[in-house]
């Protein structure tokens, strides 16, 4: 059958199923562990669907984004708005038309589009989805730590044929939402406690990574930064209240978020939550704080996928976001991993800087075709975002040099080539490194990460009115880093220049210029004969455990400060 009469037939084709094509065909649908079926949905339930149109001049978006975020470009730091990538990458009037009438056709109501009028957001009835999407066949689960529900398909879905051109892939109907891979680690023991410190606090790191009690934001520019959570866990306001009352004394803090996006809860508040907004506030002081908090929660909707759909509409955002979730790549359809990694190239592409954890499974392990290869994670793997890896102490109460901590995720890509910014760091490496894993274990030839590191290991975080002690993870060292970008976007805000944007191509280009390069130290991965869990290691230079290093303060701030 010819695109023309698939064109005409569409809505006969929603009844048929035929001259259909599916969009993610290699994504993964088995359940993840902890979570269980409760049956089919009730035909007339509501659900939302987030339909990904296909966009226009991608090549050109890659262009300006390298344009805006090099340092010897004429173009650099002169950022996009969201217009300007709205009237680049909106999708042709054709896409917009036919996805239109295909679902007005099917009887769904209450579509809502964005400023990028890429993606479009509709509910239907379970019965009317199910005729949309044929092959899809909708039941709600229950799982995860805070027994969440959601509505999804076990099954893949069809689009008609004459949509393949149009539509990327329909958001809502197999990702499950995010487990947090944050932990409490044993405390180590110590004999005397003499000029110890008894675990990582604001006033460690700030020891550690050379700040001063003036190293705050001044309260007068219009400076921003914001964290993201997906994992349906809150912060609570009392809760960082009484952290900075017990570790905030000695320099100056705002006490409360400036603005919520999303919904926050009224349960529990989670660990992860509380860790995120407390160190990103701790360490970029006295900055403004948004938090996205499970935005659009709705039980067909993918938290994440929300949070990048809230960028596409938002002309006004925090310049820095600092991000804790990620998926392994092989776990993501092809379509859904390239879309998202082009809503990271619109966020640069307009100056923002998003800092996303590297994962806590060290180079990760799974098995292809009988054989161990280590296994990348998304979004740390994608080259439009810093990604942040993890370290510990040397001398685990002493505020001394840091090492690998075992956990810090890193590795090499499977899906995106090594980007030219890395290229010459990352061949270096290669080249260079004396404990470098078998070949048939990564692709060198892919993007490389993380691309930077701070603390990871032994932080106090407050959740529920209760200090608790030695919680670990690369979510701890991302907004660590996050607040001390933000710290530096002040200086070059209140000097009158633009903020920092996307940091890799200039990152690279200084060296790691700024940081504490971390050489000792390897981190975990397959537990087999040939490789006895230990992945890469780091050593001088660029590494893929702890990127360039952690940060010093007063150098990196000269570093990044000009241009």
């Amino acid at each position: 059958m010819g695109l023309q009469a698939c064109l005409l037939g569409l809505f006969a084709l929603i009844l048929s199923g035929k001259c259909s094509y599916s969009p993610e065909p290699d994504q993964r649908r088995t359940l993840p562990p902890g979570w269980v079926s409760l049956g089919r949905a009730d035909p007339e339930e509501e659900l939302s669907l987030t339909f990904a149109l296909r966009q226009q001049n991608l090549e050109r978006l890659s262009e300006l984004v390298q344009a805006v975020s090099d340092p010897n470009s004429p173009q650099y730091g002169k950022y996009l708005t969201l217009e300007n990538v709205a009237d680049l990458v909106r999708p042709s009037p054709l896409t917009l038309h036919t996805v239109q009438k295909w679902l007005l056709a099917a009887g769904a109501q209450k579509c809502h589009s964005v400023i990028t009028q890429d993606f479009l957001t509709c509910w239907l009835s379970i019965r009317q989805a199910e005729l949309l999407l044929p092959g899809a066949e909708f039941h709600h689960y229950v799982g995860g730590p805070t027994e969440t529900h959601v509505v999804r398909s076990p099954h893949p879905y069809q689009l008609p044929q004459a949509l393949a051109p149009h539509v990327d892939f329909v958001g809502g109907l197999h990702r499950f939402p995010p487990t947090s891979s944050l932990r409490q680690r044993p405390e180590p023991q110590v004999t005397g406690t003499v000029g110890l410190h008894l675990g990582v606090t604001p006033s460690v790191i700030r020891k550690r990574y050379n700040l001063t009690s003036q190293d705050v934001g001044s309260g007068t520019s219009n400076n921003s930064q914001a964290c993201a959570q997906f994992l349906e866990q809150y912060f609570h306001d009392s809760d960082l209240a009484q952290f900075m009352r017990l570790f905030g004394g000695n320099f100056a803090h705002q006490a409360s978020v400036t603005r919520v996006v999303g919904q926050q809860g009224r349960g529990r508040a989670g660990i992860e939550a509380s860790l995120d907004v407390q160190y990103l506030m701790s360490a970029g002081a006295n900055i403004s704080t948004w938090v996205y908090s499970s935005p659009g929660r709705h039980e067909g909707q993918e938290p994440f996928l929300q949070w990048l759909i809230l960028l596409s509409n938002e002309s006004a955002l925090p310049h820095v976001h600092t991000v804790s979730y990620g998926d392994e790549e092989d776990s993501l359809s092809s379509a859904y991993i390239q879309r998202v990694n082009t809503e990271l190239m619109k966020a640069a592409a307009r100056g923002l800087t998003l800092l996303f954890a590297s994962g806590d499974s060290g180079a990760g392990c799974w098995s292809v075709s009988g054989r161990h290869q280590f296994r990348p994670t998304f979004p740390a793997s994608s080259p439009y975002v810093t990604t942040v890896g993890g370290t510990s102490f040397q001398e685990p109460f002493l505020i001394t040099n840091e090492i690998v901590d075992y956990i810090s995720g890193g590795g090499f890509s499977n899906v995106f080539p090594r980007p030219s910014y890395q290229e010459e760091a990352v061949a270096k490496f290669l080249s260079s490194s004396p404990h470098l894993p078998p070949s048939t274990y990564f692709n060198a030839s892919g993007r490389a990460y993380p691309d930077v590191a701070a603390l990871s290991d032994g932080y106090w975080v407050v959740s529920n009115r209760v200090p608790i002690p030695w919680v670990s993870g690369t979510s701890a060292s991302t907004p660590v880093f996050g607040g001390l970008l933000s710290l530096i976007n002040e200086h070059r805000i209140l000097s009158g220049r633009p903020p920092l944007g996307f940091l890799n191509p200039r990152l690279y280009q200084q060296h790691g210029a700024g940081l504490f390069d971390v050489t000792h130290g390897c981190h975990a991965s397959c537990l087999d004969e040939e490789v006895e869990g230990q992945g890469f290691c780091s050593g001088p230079g660029w590494d893929p455990v702890t990127g360039w290093g952690t940060p010093n303060f007063p150098a990196l701030l000269k570093t990044l400060l000009n241009p």
